[in-house]
């Protein structure tokens, strides 16, 4: 059963080696101005594993992802992708590490003005030179099969639905063959068909691809749903980790409070 987090328990973790955690994050401090966002946090996540960060608005999920992704820079701890050291890296080295991420944004995030097709293809064009055009339009095509898409590569963002919407940019987050998946809110607005659906796709990608995968969301049956682990934020803490039944076992009164929100 989990208990309240406990810090030096994660980073006994971390001290196996960089070969068990594709993703370690280790007591990140992160401030906005006067505001906290993030009080020594220390995560981690395998290959092969799904962790579910939760936590209400304002407790520095999304800045926590942004982090990893090298987006911002902590004030102090550590965030080592792939064995390195964000820290101190030339901003050509963070590229290339970048390069084995894939980032569904909350809202998809595709380009208005370029066809669903053009959209997956868009980190092809940017980073895979060495494609020929008839290559990259393949490994496109294998993409939108693989998220139910195929009949739409010709169609603009704005002629599909929202959750086709995430299903292309989960496609487009794929293309560059990603080790670490990093989700923000997939289900965020969707009708609970759509989200299901979306649930659906990430067990399945999950399983044929076995990267790590980070999923921040407030959905918590989707949390339940897809993820092995799961990690509480509050006032920019870990407060408990463990599985889906283990938090419903916890005595810790924000715990309960949080698990019955709808």
């Amino acid at each position: 059963m989990a208990t309240a987090y406990d810090p030096a328990m994660r980073q006994d973790e971390s001290e196996q080696g960089d070969r068990v955690f594709v993703v370690a994050v280790e007591d990140v401090h992160k401030t906005f101005g006067a505001f906290k966002v993030l009080d020594g946090v220390s995560l981690s996540v395998r290959r092969g594993e799904t962790l579910a960060v939760l936590g209400r608005s304002g407790t520095g999920k999304s800045v926590l992802l942004r982090l990893i992704v090298g987006l911002e820079t902590p004030d102090s701890g550590s965030v080592r992708i792939l064995g390195q050291e964000f820290n101190g890296l030339s901003l050509d080295r963070i590229g290339d590490i970048r390069k084995k991420m894939g980032f569904l944004f909350q809202h998809a995030a595709l380009y208005d003005s370029l066809t669903v097709g053009q959209n997956v293809a868009f980190p092809l064009l940017h980073h895979r030179g060495d494609l020929s055009e008839s290559e990259r339009n393949e490994r496109v095509n294998q993409l939108l099969i693989e998220v139910g898409l195929e009949n739409s590569l010709d169609k603009m963002p704005s002629d599909i639905s929202g959750g086709m919407q995430k299903r292309a940019g989960l496609a487009r987050a794929l293309a560059l063959e990603p080790e670490i998946l990093l989700l923000d809110e997939p289900t965020a607005g969707l009708d609970p068909i759509s989200s299901r659906e979306i649930d659906d796709l990430v067990l399945k990608l999950q399983r044929e691809h076995q990267m790590a995968s980070i999923v921040v969301t407030h959905d918590l049956y989707s949390a339940k749903t897809i993820a092995n682990r799961l990690a509480l934020l509050d006032k920019g803490k870990v407060l408990i980790e463990g599985n889906f039944e283990d938090l419903q076992q916890s005595d810790i009164a924000f715990v309960k409070e949080f698990l019955k929100l709808p």
